[in-house]
């Protein structure tokens, strides 16, 4: 068995697979196509990781939320516009989006009275701005539940037969 990393700052590829307990040398085994050479570059920081290992490892490490990870902190155009999901507990989700939806409901309104003329005046600038950081709250909110649901598809704590039947 190989050592255990005393290393500090691991980023989130080294903590999956050290949360599964595996070492780099049965990684590789788990994740077809990856070498324990290939997986230590990438943990170690020396080359960063493409998006097709990241799927692998994903997949590979029933966590779905590396993807948002690598999308949101090392794709140029992802950390632009991907805004990185801390996982969180189905209960704090829905409790995030009736909070954000019930404060849209009182904007929708002002929203409506804002764009109607198609365009925003400098007394409209600072309501435009607080709905916009809204509905991203909103958006965030929706990405966090959809990678709560990858979490359980993967985990196969939601059968994934009916999901994708409904889905549809």
């Amino acid at each position: 068995m190989g050592r255990v990393s005393v290393k500090k700052d691991k980023n989130a590829y080294q903590l999956a697979r050290e949360k599964l307990g595996l070492t780099r040398e049965k990684a590789g085994e788990l994740l077809d196509g990856m070498t324990a050479e290939r997986i230590e570059k990438i943990e170690s920081g020396k080359s960063l990781a493409h998006p097709d290992e990241v799927l692998i490892m994903s997949k590979g490490y029933k966590m779905p939320e590396l993807c948002n990870y690598f999308c949101a902190r090392e794709c140029p155009i992802g950390e632009k516009y991907v805004p990185e999901i801390a996982p969180k507990s189905l209960s704090e989700i829905v409790l995030e989006m009736l909070a954000s939806l019930n404060t849209m409901q009182r904007s929708r309104e002002r929203l409506i009275e804002i764009t109607s003329d198609g365009k925003v005046s400098d007394d409209q600038v600072e309501d435009f701005v607080r709905i916009q950081q809204e509905l991203e709250r909103i958006s965030v909110t929706v990405e966090a539940l959809q990678l709560w649901a990858e979490r359980m598809l993967a985990e196969g704590k939601i059968n994934l037969e009916l999901y994708k039947k409904f889905k549809k």
